[in-house]
């Protein structure tokens, strides 16, 4: 079943999986996620088995902000709410302010990047290079993994808001628009774990 129709909207109550199309989206989408959570868990795995190799170089005690990476965090957490929102907008066909939501989305999500280039920089300025330790090496290998997902994930969102800027939501962009959100959430919840795994248990 597609769904109940508004048809003072001429949507679908859930456009995102009205079509065969979009079903099938979804179903490759979850083997996706499938190897994407067992790609981060190779690397949470080798980090927690290094954490401890810091050699001659600086430890996680030393290194980690918890006040800068707690901002950190609530920005994505934020950033993961306006993309509910957004979808909210989108199965009530109001595209202008699904349009703001992802906008406001897509700019939260340039914040956590920008912090955490900084936070990378002011670790390599201490001492704290790639190289510097097995330690280092694992932590960067594991937060800069979920950076370049994050980097992904605005360039997804970006191009499917430039390409259907004035097309409206229709029952075939609001599957990737949905599913730009569901990775959206993923990439939240992946740093949900880093915030625990990382910097909790790097400062105890």
């Amino acid at each position: 079943m597609a769904g109940h129709v508004d048809t003072s909207k001429g949507l679908p109550s859930h456009p995102e999986r009205a079509t065969l199309e979009g079903k099938n989206k979804f179903l490759g989408f979850w083997f996706f996620l499938g190897g994407e959570t067992i790609l981060f868990a190779t690397f949470f795995g080798t980090y927690l088995g290094l954490r401890n190799g810091i050699a001659d170089g600086p430890s996680s005690q030393e290194m980690f902000h918890l006040p800068l990476v707690f901002i950190m965090t609530m920005i994505l957490l934020t950033s993961s709410l306006t993309s509910v929102l957004a979808m909210f907008a989108m199965k009530k066909n109001k595209f202008g302010t699904f349009k703001i939501w992802m906008w406001i989305t897509v700019l939260l999500g340039l914040a956590f990047l920008g912090f955490e280039i900084y936070e990378f920089y002011e670790y390599v300025h201490h001492g704290l290079g790639f190289t510097t330790s097995a330690f280092a090496s694992s932590f960067y290998s594991l937060v800069g993994l979920h950076g370049a997902h994050v980097a992904f994930g605005l360039c997804w969102i970006i191009v499917l808001l430039i390409r259907y800027n004035k097309s409206g939501i229709t029952l075939t962009n609001a599957p990737k628009f949905y599913l730009a959100s569901l990775y959206w959430h993923f990439i939240d919840v992946v740093w949900v774990f880093i915030f625990t795994v990382v910097y909790l248990m790097g400062v105890v």
